[in-house]
């Protein structure tokens, strides 16, 4: 019965968490992208421009794009003329100066290359669940400025160009691009942006000689789309202040410099716009993804037909600049015209003279416009009409589907309508009063946006409900199970009625009815079944929290057992928060393993005194931890942290090579011995392989980083070198099935050894010092949890004393033995809440030691270029997660034999842990944002998804764990132990061993 219901268990806890992660995605992040809207462009005689050319720089920070540094690669080093800081982008910088309109366009979170072509090209600012489901095509359809164009010619990446070209009508769109395998982080990126800037220059080549692409070329309403990745590669491999990147930029505008040259001589019209910008920046770790400035902030630049001629004010700061961002820029005396990313697409729409995409939710920058006031007006009276077009299908399809639909107070009255306040924008713009049109159509362009707003959050409160209901649900159904399971050890009765069934039963009806009615997704029916069944079986199954709260409670009768309990209370939930806001502030993993180091004084001096060694072990493994969260999360390259940690991993493993025999016939740290103290030669020589794979990784790839930094390339024979040692490590530990030690000091060692080359290739800084450290404390923490259990076990009074009084004991040692091999495992208690809650301590601190996992730009690529140079997001993402979950292997491995040590069902411990988690969970849950900051979006989204994920990660340990330790044996201990057992078969546990300390 057990079993069946821990499988059970296990299965519902999956189920229910993954379906339940995408709760945040229909209630913070559905799809703004709606079809059905009529095209809105802006009717004049002529369009500012005949054509525009886009250029956009991949990963380009916008500081970098206009700050002065010395020459990156000048062509006398040694000069001193070499050393004088200077722009690197001179002639775009000329634009700023001389032709046209800059600011600073800010992007939204992911800072990632789709979204951010997205937001330009399409003025869609993608939700996060669509890009989940595709980074190279489009997982929906959305309208663009490409799909709006007579033609459109682009150049570039693999990754970016074919999602604009199949959104497109068929025909539209030319995607010309490289091989992905062109994309080699180990050799100069800037080729990439050479290739296309050579692409372009032979399509006007061949015009000359081609009357058809001639005729095509000079007709009115192209586009001209040139995707440079050198700049974000670059960035990638040698960070954005570095010599490589730099340069990149030199070469990027003198890119930029000879195409406008090249179109401007072959149309010879003056009739072409310009505008280059960056889809996202850059951290100073070269990375990106999350909300930060650096992230967020790109250049915007624009010239040409149509355009704007700068703002000088020669006699102080110039507007824009207020926030000193552009402090050191040179340019304070030209004024700052900052935008939103999506408003990059309404203008170049506008200046091509085509249609507003209809899906976008950008708005006209006006101030970049060289046309009269009420040539603005009218035109962003166009750009309002667009986006309230969207509200007005949005609003229609809600009606349509809803019970009762309550309409959006700002756009519902007929002083408010938007046709009454369109009319009011007319009569404005025919009495030449402009400015008061474009105050009146920017506040509608506001309105309609609060109302998409209004229409996207419509079911927030009641999906709100359901989902807290699901969690809270579970919670208490997970305690029920655990208390069911393990402490009442089987399965209580459970009591429905007839009533209780019907009431149960007409909810779910009721709550389906309406979800049908409104033609809600299949999703939401989900979201309603687990809150029905989760509070139908807590309400069967009452008695088995009455009677399991009469049983650990039991023994609290004192004022001071109630203090102690309160206390405890206090803490473990204290540590929950704790864990909550490390997720903000990793520095608090610090402050708890400098209070878990002195966990230990809790059982006084004759404890500490009983087992020194292994306290001041464990006390020294826990200020080693304390270091890493004080470390930062993003880190450099550095090859002698990488060769220490590779170094401690082969010292540990060519010590218990040389020691074996006697830490396995011994094992003087546990207590335990063997049940075969033999060590077989096979055993050993394939110990050996693993120590000698950790050698031989430490060699690849301190080559690899040679290699890697001389742009030279990475040697096929390191690559597949590299390859082999990774691969080999994880494969080599399963021989040791041919002739199986089964002693758990040994499978722990297996187990280190079988990730440790994993540390050494994969990480770039001191993650191989935390792997050595982590495991050294899990390894403490088994034993000392062991020895705590012990101690603090009751001790016998009736054992006869006697010469023979060791026999009584031995003997119920072995009928114990027995029946745990039976499954007849001992009741959890009160004391086992303290070790799945350090066990949940672990498991965050494995996420957070070495980096900020909720941030993805906490993640460096470098290590992850020794083996796949080329851009590969889905094998470089899964080299980064074999990194990021071997710690949990060893835990699980850990976690495991502790449970079996102590006498606990496979499952127990687990479970527990389970349901603490989503306490957590539900904190994150009502902190995910979807407005304000974009690193507050990121993050919250992050936070909530790591958490929820941990309930089936849990899941996963403990299957992971039972196929880790198969196998693994206890001896009978010592005559302590052997007492202690019986003891603890006769059911004294509950009553004694009741604190959570």
């Amino acid at each position: 019965m057990a079993q069946l219901g821990r499988y059970r268990f296990l299965s519902i806890a999956v189920v229910f968490h993954l379906v339940y992660i995408y709760s945040i995605f229909s209630i913070y992040f559905v799809s703004p992208i709606v079809h059905g809207m009529r095209e809105h462009y802006v009717e004049a005689q002529e369009a500012p421009a005949k054509r525009l050319v886009l250029f956009v720089g991949d990963g380009l920070r916008a500081d970098k794009a206009f700050q002065s540094f010395p020459d990156p690669s000048p062509p006398d080093e040694s000069s001193e003329e070499a050393n004088i800081p200077r722009p690197l982008a001179p002639y775009l910088r000329s634009r700023v100066l001389e032709h046209g309109t800059f600011g600073v366009s800010h992007t939204r979170v992911p800072t990632e290359s789709r979204p951010g072509h997205v937001a330009l090209i399409a003025g869609l600012y993608e939700d996060v669940s669509a890009v989940m489901t595709g980074w190279k095509l489009n997982p929906v359809n959305f309208d663009s400025v490409f799909n709006r164009s007579r033609h459109t010619w682009s150049w570039g990446s693999p990754d970016i160009l074919p999602m604009f070209e199949q959104g497109a009508v068929p025909g539209r769109v030319d995607a010309d691009t490289y091989d992905a395998e062109c994309e080699d982080s180990s050799k100069d990126a800037l080729e990439l942006d050479l290739w296309v800037f050579d692409k372009v220059k032979k399509l006007f080549q061949d015009a000359k000689s081609n009357a058809t692409l001639n005729a095509e070329l000079r007709k009115e309403k192209n586009v001209f789309f040139l995707h440079l990745l050198g700049l974000d590669t670059t960035g990638h491999a040698h960070r954005p202040y570095s010599k490589q990147y730099l340069h990149n930029i030199k070469i990027v505008d003198q890119g930029v410099q000879e195409i406008t040259e090249l179109m401007e001589e072959f149309y010879a019209d003056g009739k072409t716009a310009f505008v280059f910008t960056a889809d996202h920046g850059m951290s100073d770790w070269g990375s990106h993804g999350d909300g930060h400035p650096d992230n967020t902030r790109t250049p915007l630049i624009v010239w040409g037909s149509g355009v704007a001629t700068p703002i000088v004010n020669i006699s102080g700061l110039a507007k824009g600049h207020e926030d000193g961002f552009s402090s050191d820029w040179g340019l304070d005396h030209v004024q700052r015209h900052d935008v939103a990313q999506a408003d990059v697409a309404a203008l170049m729409a506008y200046l091509a003279g085509l249609a507003f995409p209809t899906n976008s939710v950008g708005e006209l920058p006006l101030s970049y416009l060289d046309i009269d006031l009420k040539s603005k007006a009218e035109a962003l009276l166009v750009n309002a009409r667009e986006i309230l077009e969207m509200y007005h299908v949005k609003e229609e399809t809600k009606k349509s589907t809803e019970l009762y639909y309550k309409p959006f107070s700002g756009l519902n009255d007929d002083k408010h309508s938007v046709e009454y306040r369109i009319a009011r924008i007319q009569e404005s713009i025919a009495a030449g009063d402009a400015d008061d049109a474009i105050r009146q159509s920017s506040e509608l362009i506001q309105l309609g946006l609060q109302g998409l707003r209004y229409l996207q959050t419509y079911d927030w409160l009641f999906l709100r409900t359901l989902v807290t209901a699901g969690y809270v649900g579970w919670i208490v159904f997970a305690i029920t199970t655990v208390i069911d399971l393990h402490v009442l050890t089987q399965e209580s009765k459970t009591f429905r009625t007839v009533p209780s069934m019907v009431a149960f039963s007409s909810a779910l009806v009721a709550l389906y009815s309406v979800l049908f009615m409104q033609q809600s997704p299949w999703i939401y029916y989900a979201y309603g079944f687990f809150p029905v069944m989760f509070w139908e079986e807590i309400w069967a199954r009452r008695p088995a929290l009455i009677k399991g709260y009469k049983v650990l409670f039991g023994h609290v009768s004192s004022r001071t057992d109630i203090i102690r309990l309160v206390f405890s209370v206090i803490g473990f939930f204290g540590l929950l928060e704790a864990l909550v806001q490390s997720y903000f502030q990793r520095e608090i993993f610090t402050v708890c393993y400098l209070l878990a180091a002195i966990w230990p004084a809790f059982y006084g001096s004759d404890f500490m005194g009983e087992n020194l060694v292994l306290v001041a072990t464990w006390i020294h493994s826990c200020l080693l931890m304390s270091v890493f969260t004080l470390l930062p999360a993003n880190k450099v390259e550095d090859l002698s942290l990488i060769l220490i940690g590779g170094g401690l991993m082969f010292t540990v493993g060519a010590f218990y090579l040389y020691f074996e025999k006697s830490i396995v016939a011994d094992a003087k740290l546990s207590k335990d011995k063997t049940s075969s103290t033999s060590v077989d030669g096979l055993s050993r020589i394939i110990m050996g392989t693993q120590v000698g794979l950790i050698a031989l990784a430490m060699i690849v790839t301190k080559s690899s980083i040679w290699y890697i930094q001389a742009r030279e390339g990475l040697p096929p024979g390191t690559k597949y070198v590299g390859w082999f040692t990774l691969v080999a490590s994880l494969i080599v530990p399963y021989f040791h099935g041919l002739q199986p030690n089964n002693h758990y000091i040994h499978r722990l060692v297996v187990i280190f050894l079988q990730f440790a080359p994993s540390f050494i290739i994969l990480t770039i800084s001191y993650e191989g010092l935390f792997y050595f450290g982590f495991c050294l404390c899990l390894f403490c923490w088994i034993l000392l949890e062991h020895q705590v259990y012990n101690y603090t076990s009751p001790r016998s009074s009736t054992i006869p004393a006697s010469a023979n009084a060791l026999k009584p004991a031995v003997a119920a040692a072995a009928d114990r033995l027995a029946a745990l091999k039976k499954g007849d495992y001992r009741a959890l208690t009160l004391a086992d809440a303290r070790i799945a809650l350090f066990f949940f301590f672990f498991l965050q601190s494995a996420f957070f030691s070495t980096g900020n996992i909720a941030s993805v730009s906490s993640f460096s690529l470098d290590a992850v270029y020794r083996l796949v140079p080329v851009f590969d997001p889905f094998s470089q993402a899964a080299l980064l997660i074999l990194k990021l979950m071997a710690p949990f292997a060893v835990m699980s491995a850990n976690f495991g034999i502790l449970n079996r040590r102590l006498g606990v069902a496979p499952s127990a411990l687990f479970m527990v842990v389970m349901a603490v988690s989503d306490v957590m969970t539900l904190s994150f849950f009502y902190m995910v944002k979807d407005e304000g900051s974009w690193l507050d979006i990121g993050t919250t989204i992050s936070h909530f998804i790591i958490a929820s994920l941990l309930g089936v990660f849990v899941a996963g340990l403990e299957l992971v764990s039972e196929f880790i330790i198969g196998g693994v044996e206890f001896e009978k201990g010592s005559k302590k132990e052997a007492v202690q057992v019986e003891e603890k078969r006769n059911g004294k546990v509950n009553g004694s061993n009741g604190g959570t300390h």
